[in-house]
């Protein structure tokens, strides 16, 4: 009699065995349905590392705009983008890791929201757009011509790349959109968005500041434009540093501040600042040196050559501040935004007051982001070097060196105000394989894999070179 019981046992287990035969084609790791919140929270920490990062496969800009230059392996201050496959490395960056899982939550919250309030969906779908926005602004400024229209169809291989003018003016009609969208009397992501914290109204002063701050690109090839964007906008930005758009890093890997990751953690010696900029600050006094980078050996601050091997212990480092765990990823802020008002006012747009107080302004803004006391800004404006009624050059030039200073620590802004305004005019690296780049080249894999689509848009760019100017860089 036992022997039949195990027998039976023994089938009944061999036939619930068989019965969830298909769970094994399940893998825990990679579930193919995710709730829509982890994607929207996954992509807005891949947005402020890819920013964020000091990286050499991915993010080189700080290296390019000479806020920091390297010590053992200088490829990269040299402007070699090949070595370490940065093009492919950096568009799978924004693609692959915002754009896509962006367009994921916006899929899967169709799902998830079950809130009474219709104004919730209409919220999370217009705060992913404007995430999607920025995502596109950074791919076209980088590149040029890029897949736009066909660039998230999972049923298109090789999508085609869309003029690069006509898909940033389809992004500003977008940000429109997503602002009239926006209902700051419904909730949305909540804690998913680690940014705002699902603040609709946070949200719509910076897609506002976005638009600002992508109107004035455009001011020297469509100034009529130009203008309408930046006057539309002007009333409804950022107006202090409680507005600015960063993500908070931890003090605990794996969600810590890039730099951290890249400098303390890997315990590597590979950055020292340039004679660029400390040549630039210590001529103006400027507070923020303190706070940008440490004393050298001799109690005093340095800068290596760019391009040069520069020794690590020979010159100043990034600052202590930058370098802690939790130091939080800057996207977007107030000092930009004030830049911004204060080109727009030397170009007679009307945004409310003048050049001169929206540079103040942006200067104080920056000072005290860093740590500084208004005190601080106040006699760093009273200089005549700085102060801009008697400070020398142009206002691109007045304006363009601020920004230089004000955007460090965020290399690719800091590389496209230097395009914009053609100031400060940095010296050409030691060892320079090609003029200052305008653009990053296009991917390998899309030359080699959609290559049509490649060769129509390197056309069309006027060919795919660094030194091709985009489209918005008439100056």
């Amino acid at each position: 009699m036992k022997r039949i019981i195990y027998l039976s046992l023994s089938i009944l287990a061999l036939a619930s065995c068989q019965k969830h035969m298909t769970d094994l084609n399940i893998d825990p790791k990679n579930p193919t349905v995710v709730p829509s919140s982890t994607l929207m929270t996954k992509a807005q920490v891949n947005l402020a590392n890819n920013l964020a990062s000091a990286d050499v496969n991915v993010n080189i800009f700080r290296l390019i705009s000479q806020y920091w230059t390297e010590t053992t392996y200088t490829d990269e201050s040299n402007y070699n983008f090949a070595e370490r496959s940065i093009p492919d490395n950096w568009w799978n960056a924004w693609y692959r890791d915002v754009l896509n899982n962006l367009q994921q939550a916006r899929i899967f919250a169709r799902t998830d929201v079950t809130a009474v309030d219709p104004g919730v969906l209409k919220n999370d779908s217009a705060i992913i757009d404007i995430q999607q926005c920025y995502a596109f602004y950074v791919l076209l400024t980088t590149y040029g011509n890029v897949p736009y229209t066909q660039a998230l169809d999972p049923n298109v291989t090789f999508p085609k790349y869309d003029d690069a003018k006509t898909a940033y003016y389809d992004i500003l009609s977008r940000l429109d959109a997503d602002i009239a969208a926006l209902d700051p009397n419904s909730a949305s992501w909540g804690g998913a968005d680690v940014i705002y914290n699902g603040d609709p109204a946070a949200w719509k002063k910076f897609a506002y500041s976005l638009e600002l701050k992508m109107g004035v690109l455009i001011a020297d090839d469509d100034p009529a434009r130009a203008k309408t964007v930046v006057e539309a906008a002007a009333p409804n930005v950022f107006t202090s540093n409680d507005d600015n758009a960063s993500l908070p890093f931890l003090q605990a890997p794996p969600n810590t501040n890039p730099i951290w990751v890249s400098l303390v953690q890997s315990g590597r010696q590979d950055f020292v600042a340039t004679t660029t900029i400390i040549n630039i600050m210590d001529s103006l006094n400027d507070p923020r040196i303190a706070d940008f980078f440490t004393e050298d050996g001799n109690d005093s601050y340095s800068g290596g050559v760019p391009g040069k091997s520069n020794t690590y212990s020979s010159f100043s480092h990034a600052g202590s501040a930058i370098v802690k765990p939790d130091f939080p990823g800057l996207i977007l802020d107030y000092a930009e935004v004030e830049l911004a008002l204060a080109e727009g006012a030397a170009r007679g747009f009307n945004v409310g007051g003048t050049v001169e107080t929206h540079y103040d302004a942006a200067i104080t803004a920056s000072i005290t982001y860093w740590g500084g006391s208004a005190t601080d800004a106040t006699t760093f404006l009273a200089q005549p070097t700085v102060n801009y009624a008697t400070a020398g050059g142009t206002w691109q030039q007045k304006i363009g060196l601020q920004s230089y200073l004000a955007l460090y620590n965020r290399g690719f802004e800091g590389w496209t105000a230097i395009r914009h305004l053609n100031y400060p005019s940095l010296p050409a690296p030691k060892n320079a394989l090609s003029v200052f780049p305008q653009r990053v080249l296009y991917p390998t894999k899309e030359e080699n894999a959609n290559t049509g689509s490649w060769q129509t848009a390197a056309n069309a760019i006027g060919g795919d070179n660094v030194g091709t100017k985009l489209w918005f860089d008439k100056n």
